[in-house]
């Protein structure tokens, strides 16, 4: 039967996925460049606005410089007039004409404002003459810093701290030099008194807000505009403008916190020639930083609304984006899930068809091999050893036939209509069971590894199907490794999550897995092999090597058994192949799977023979399993169909076993004879034999429970052995009951 093929559903091309993520670097572009740039141009602006206060400082201090420069040329020519003035005169010759000296000093101080007085003070500290006051009274100076600095040797220039005047409320700073009599010894000082004033009026009529200062090398104000809080304050030693007057002792700029009032602020300095005194001007970094505030806050009343409104724009442009990202997302789901589901569909019609073509046949086919085998069988049992000849041929058309069976077997493995006979399996037990019928099988140039995991849970499955399936993987990898390696049986126990069923198409639940893999180190496959792997009749074998079923069999009995299969490989990294079983729960009823244990034959003895009553509605598979079972020493009473079966039970009450086709003619399954006959007979025993798996017994591949089945084609051996078991099983629990 063709199988339809699905028209398959749009695809999208992947290079038109829509993707957030060029939008989301707008977005983060659209809010980091503008402020990026508005932090760059804040911190050029600032910069630039401190230079401009330097420039403005440097300007100012050129004046305040100029002026001071000005003012101390006046004294020193004040000093030298003095000089002249005096003329070698000692102290007494001066007190004798006090009065002309005294006012030629008040001439002096009078055409210069910038004088408080100009005063000649003696050897012994007493004041001999001043420009202001006459008579000159007994006043003592020699505790003062400008008398004992000369006295002590020291610099012929030195201009004192702001201090308070002895004869009148007033205040200045000295700058005095000392005097020499003829002799050269000390003499005296001469004082020129400055009135702080006259520079703190001046620097008031400068710009505002700087601050402007007169401070001595070792950090006495001498004046300062705005007055300092308090008088005769001097600057820290460790203040930002005496560390950097250390650093540059003749001009520079100074920038930190006042050590006067806490302000930060920037100052431009620079030294006096001849003296140690530097003039100053200083800036509060407020106001500067206000302009730069105010410059700033006009490119930011356009700019920040026109970044909002592009960070907004990129905001509904992303929003956009991720609804149609969504939507796209779903769009592919839903082709994913279509596609999962067309190619789950065309596998289920492949199944279906291959299905309905081996059901259709495996009945009668499956008949006609029974036939075949058993009849060879019963021949090569007749033979006499001698007869080489007949016996060759009789077993190559049994090699033949066992050929044919298999194929029909695995095609109804693949179809899932293969009869499967559940039991409680312990895989773990399963695999060390037939490690040696592994290792015959596979040959000596591989070896076999075994993983078995603790604890491992029990599943639901067919335990001959199951030692089949690890056989053909088996030999499989062995195929895959031609000059031998390593084959590893691994178990483990699994969850498999939703994401991962629904990635699959749903074909299993989620839930806890046994799982079983067979890895090899072999050649490995191709994506396009791993796609095919499980197509009937697929093989990358030699033309005449293997049937291409072999796997089929074993995905048609993995899912059968409601498992997953799946194939890890890539080309010359071997084959990984894991099976998963559902976890059987602990309170099934399912019976445990037993390995066999071999037993030694006993003949029956005649007296004991057992009777069969064989129901078989073709002649030849019915003529030869009478021989059989005859053979075997058993009494057989053989029919055709049901009713007549029914009233041979009736007439021979010593009828012990009931061996029965399930599809027979006349109108009574095999099933429906069984259940009349346990109503009349509820000690008998039932077999049933059927080459077809749709039918009274069997039920979506499953044996239905307390069935005994024999599977067509089976031969003479196979047919004797399930006899025996079944009623050695009767007559044991009979022993044990009796």
């Amino acid at each position: 039967m063709p199988v339809p093929t699905p028209k398959p559903v749009f695809s999208i091309p992947p290079e038109r996925e829509p993707s957030t993520r060029v939008l989301w670097l707008l977005v983060v572009l659209s809010l980091l460049l503008p402020v990026a740039g508005l932090v760059i141009g804040a911190a050029i602006s600032y910069r630039a606005h401190f230079e401009d206060a330097r420039d403005r400082l440097q300007r100012d201090l050129n004046r305040v410089y100029e002026h001071a420069l000005k003012v101390f040329e006046t004294f020193d020519l004040s000093a030298i007039y003095l000089e002249e003035l005096l003329h070698g005169a000692g102290d007494e010759e001066i007190r004798a004409n006090e009065e002309q000296f005294s006012a030629k000093l008040k001439t002096i101080k009078d055409t210069l404002p910038q004088l408080r007085d100009i005063w000649v003070i003696g050897a012994n500290g007493v004041p001999v003459v001043s420009g202001t006051v006459f008579p000159m009274p007994q006043v003592d100076l020699s505790d003062r810093s400008y008398f004992t600095v000369h006295k002590e040797g020291g610099p012929q220039i030195f201009i004192s701290d702001v201090m308070d005047a002895r004869v009148a409320e007033l205040k200045f700073f000295a700058i005095s030099r000392p005097r020499k009599g003829r002799d050269g010894s000390f003499a005296g000082v001469s004082v020129i008194s400055v009135a702080p004033e006259y520079f703190t009026n001046y620097y008031a009529s400068l710009p505002k807000p700087n601050i402007y200062s007169l401070v001595r090398e070792d950090g006495k104000i001498l004046a300062r505009y705005p007055e300092p809080p308090r008088p005769g304050l001097e600057l820290d030693p460790d203040g930002p403008f005496m560390t950097q007057i250390r650093a540059q002792p003749e001009s520079g700029f100074a920038a930190g916190v006042s050590s006067l009032d806490g302000h930060p602020r920037t100052y431009a300095y620079q030294r006096l020639p001849h003296y140690g005194v530097y003039v100053a001007a200083g800036l509060d970094d407020g106001p500067v930083i206000e302009g730069w505030l105010r410059d700033l806050s006009k490119h930011l009343i356009f700019g920040v609304p026109a970044t909002l409104a592009m960070f907004a724009l990129s905001l509904i442009a992303l929003r956009r984006t991720k609804r149609a990202t969504v939507a796209y997302a779903q769009l592919k789901q839903e082709v994913a899930r279509r596609e999962l589901t067309e190619k789950a569909l065309r596998q289920a019609q492949k199944m279906e068809a291959v299905g309905r073509l081996t059901g259709g046949i495996a009945h009668d086919f499956n008949n006609l091999l029974t036939a075949i085998l058993g009849n060879i069988d019963l021949a090569m049992r007749r033979l006499p050893q001698e007869d080489d000849r007949i016996r060759r041929l009789l077993s190559s058309a049994r090699q033949a036939s066992d050929r044919a069976a298999t194929l029909v077997q695995r095609l109804l493995s693949y179809s899932r209509q293969h009869p499967l006979e559940f039991k409680a399996v312990d895989i773990n037990r399963l695999v060390q069971n037939m490690s040696e019928l592994l290792r015959r099988t596979i040959g000596e140039t591989v070896t076999v590894e075994t993983v078995l995991a603790g604890g491992l849970w029990k599943t639901a499955v067919d335990p001959n199907q199951l030692e089949n399936a690890i056989i053909n993987l088996a030999i499989n990898a062995r195929d895959a490794m031609p000059e031998g390696g390593r084959l590893t049986i691994e178990t483990a126990n699994t969850y498999l999550d939703e994401g991962y069923a629904s990635e699959h198409g749903g074909e299993f639940g989620h839930g806890q897995y046994v799982m079983l893999a067979v890895t090899d180190a072999g050649s490995g496959m191709s994506k396009d092999v791993i796609d095919r792997a499980f197509e009937p009749f697929f093989t990358t074998k030699p033309t005449g090597v293997g049937t291409g079923l072999g796997l089929s069999m074993v995905y048609g009995f993995v899912k059968q058994s409601a498992g997953h299969i799946k194939i890890y490989s890539e080309p010359g990294e071997g084959t990984s192949i894991k099976m998963y079983f559902p976890r059987l729960e602990e309170t099934s009823d399912l019976p445990a799977w037993i390995p066999s244990e071999p037993e030694e034959k006993e003949a029956m003895p005649d007296d004991m023979a057992a009777t069969v009553l064989l129901v078989e509605d073709d002649e030849e598979v019915n003529r030869f399993a009478t021989e059989v079972l005859r053979e075997e020493g058993y009494n057989v009473i053989s029919t055709h169909e049901g009713p007549s079966a029914l009233r041979l039970l009736d007439a021979n009450p010593n009828i012990d076993l009931l061996f029965t086709d399930v599809v027979l003619p006349g109108g009574m399954n095999g099933r429906q004879l069984a259940d009349e006959a346990l109503r009349r007979r509820p000690s008998l025993k039932v077999l049933y034999a059927t080459g077809y798996t749709r039918n009274a017994i069997i039920h979506q591949g499953r044996l239905d429970a307390d069935v005994e089945l024999l599977t067509k084609p089976f031969t003479a051996d196979i047919l004797a052995g399930k006899v025996k078991q079944i009623l050695e099983a009767d007559s044991k629990l009979r022993h044990a009951e009796g």
